[in-house]
């Protein structure tokens, strides 16, 4: 929708605005063609006349917002831009462009450092499956250079040269949640322990490509997203013993933009990198909303109490009282009780399921098997309920913490997706995904996309981003 829209309004910018809303009168364009029969578009559309009190950043807002989250407000679009003299809409064109068609790698980076060790394969696997093409194609289509080659490392590889598709693999994704299959599907991450391992050596041979005139990218990429973590705090501490200098300082010197910060998620421990991609997402003018979903439900308790103590130590405050003081109401209700580590994590107990057939927020903290007793007693998917009755932030987090319970690697590479699709990417969730999970179920993400999008994640990095070109896939 949001291309239709933006392919809508460039179009509308030229004089053959008829021949533009003839591009999409397919879709509910067709109300204008209506409002004036016999007439034709193009001549409908040449009699629009400037509107009064126009403000072209407030038609850009509200555009945006029309776009916004899980599908769209196709009659504000229409009323707002066939309500708009051609001038007029170039200039909500301007200010729409100005304000929202910026690059953020955010999203981008924040998935894909995040889940590289942990299901990306899966991500991948639901990605392609949900949007006919490979997470792999999408970031090689929206990123280059040393950065996109990064973040198809931490992608795993390409899932097409692979072989790694199997159609069974789709009905699997989505039949899941009922059979109660995610507690019996092995986690398999994308980066492993390298074998013959020498933190000296690996050591010098940073120091080596950092050392004079020029930096050789390729060799960094090629020792820290091959590398576990544990290795990669090993190889930390082994260049402050064996060259008595900083190993991040030095990178941050030597590294810029988008590789630099992916770089440098690889390089912190899991609870550092956690902690700062939530002070990222807390921090600012805005608060962004989605990535402190995305970071929450896809966290085990013991992740989110390591998270919670490399936020108190690196910021000095704790990570409720930071929730708390940027956002409010029933959202910050939610959020403050995930960032607590109170969901359960064994099995469900049935008869409170039962006693409550109600959304409630304990409900979606409970595991499973809880799902399916709310479908037996109120004979609807918890799913449905959530988008008819809740709007919002709250609707955002409830759907999410539904989505991941169900099929985890299906939500994040649903996430790494829509970080790749449209206006830009999201680089920041991009690397926070890849890199989180390499070590849990990048793999997982990485099927789960591939079965979505028809095309594997290593692909949609080649093509879909603009960083370092093969590594972000992460093996």
């Amino acid at each position: 929708m949001k291309n239709l829209i933006c392919l809508f309004l460039y179009l509308c910018s030229c004089c053959h605005v008829g021949e533009a809303a003839a591009v999409t009168r397919g879709g509910s364009c067709c109300k204008a063609e209506r409002a004036c029969p016999g007439q034709g578009l193009s001549r409908w559309f040449s009699t629009i006349t400037d509107a009064p009190d126009f403000d072209p950043c407030a038609d850009a807002e509200n555009l945006y917002n029309a776009m916004k989250g899980i599908g769209s407000d196709k009659e504000a679009i229409l009323d707002l831009v066939t309500s708009r003299s051609n001038a007029q809409r170039q200039e909500v064109i301007a200010a729409y462009k100005s304000s929202f068609g910026k690059v953020s790698d955010n999203t981008l980076i924040r998935i894909m450092i995040s889940r590289s060790e942990i299901d990306m394969l899966d991500i991948r696997e639901c990605f392609r499956l949900r949007y006919e093409k490979s997470l792999y194609n999408m970031i090689k289509d929206d990123t280059s250079g040393d950065y996109k080659r990064t973040l198809l490392i931490l992608c795993g590889g390409d899932d097409d040269l692979a072989g790694e598709f199997f159609p069974e693999a789709a009905q699997i994704a989505y039949k899941m949640w009922e059979l109660s299959a995610m507690t019996k599907v092995q986690l398999r991450p994308t980066v492993r322990p390298a074998s013959g391992f020498d933190p000296a050596a690996d050591a010098q041979a940073l120091r080596k490509a950092m050392k004079g005139f020029g930096t050789d990218e390729d060799a960094i990429i090629d020792i820290v997203a091959q590398r576990s973590n544990a290795q990669r705090q090993e190889i930390r501490q082994t260049f402050k013993s064996l060259l008595g200098r900083d190993l991040m300082k030095d990178l941050k010197s030597e590294l810029s933009k988008n590789l630099e910060r992916l770089i440098i998620g690889l390089m912190l421990t899991p609870a550092e990198f956690d902690a700062k991609m939530m002070r990222k997402a807390i921090e600012g003018a805005g608060t962004d909303e989605h990535a402190l979903i995305e970071i929450l439900v896809t966290r085990s308790n013991e992740q989110i109490q390591a998270m919670n103590a490399a936020y108190k130590a690196g910021y000095k405050k704790s990570l409720e009282d930071a929730i708390q003081s940027d956002t409010s109401g029933h959202f910050c209700r939610i959020l403050v009780s995930l960032v607590q580590g109170a969901r359960e994590e064994s099995p469900a107990d049935l008869e409170r399921a039962e006693a409550d057939a109600q959304v409630k927020l304990k409900v979606l903290f409970l595991s499973h098997n809880v799902f399916q007793e709310f479908v037996k007693y109120t004979n609807k998917d918890i799913e449905q309920i959530i988008k008819k009755e809740m709007s919002g932030d709250v609707k955002n987090a409830f759907y999410a913490i539904v989505r991941s319970v169900k099929n985890q690697p299906s939500y994040l590479a649903d996430r790494l997706y829509k970080a790749m699709k449209g206006l830009g990417t999201d680089d920041r969730a991009l690397i926070r995904i890849m890199v989180s999970r390499s070590e849990i179920d990048l793999f997982n993400i990485r099927k789960e996309f591939k079965e979505t999008h028809d095309a594997s994640l290593h692909e949609f990095i080649q093509v879909e981003t603009m960083i370092v070109s093969g590594s972000l896939c992460l093996y």
